[in-house]
């Protein structure tokens, strides 16, 4: 990944851009995307001719939420068999984080 690329999409996504879920279509790298536009961070490339539709904010916030609980299920369920102390502690801390941040989403 090219340096002027990765700080081209540091700054879209500092400015309010949001990283896709759907990979570049010419290399399947990872895209940003700011006002529409798409920005690829391993090619450089753009979409010819068209646009890309944003997901609502909504519906980008129910899809985190859905993974972040995703996340805190695995995370119990490998508490649940960890015996290791050290391990435990650092389980716990992230389903705190987990936890927290999920309610922060759900009250906005």
């Amino acid at each position: 990944m090219p340096d002027d690329l990765t700080q081209k999409a540091i700054k879209i996504l500092l400015g309010g851009g949001t990283l896709l879920s759907e990979p570049c279509p010419y290399c399947k790298g990872v895209r940003v995307m700011k006002d529409g536009n798409a920005l690829c961070v391993n090619c450089g490339k753009e979409p010819e001719g068209k646009q890309v539709k944003a997901q609502s904010e909504n519906e980008d916030s129910t899809s985190t939420i859905q993974t972040l609980e995703g996340k805190l299920e695995k995370l119990s369920s490998q508490l649940e068999k960890e015996n290791e102390p050290a391990k435990q502690q650092e389980l716990i801390k992230s389903i705190d984080l987990l936890i927290n941040l999920i309610a922060k989403l759900k009250s906005n």
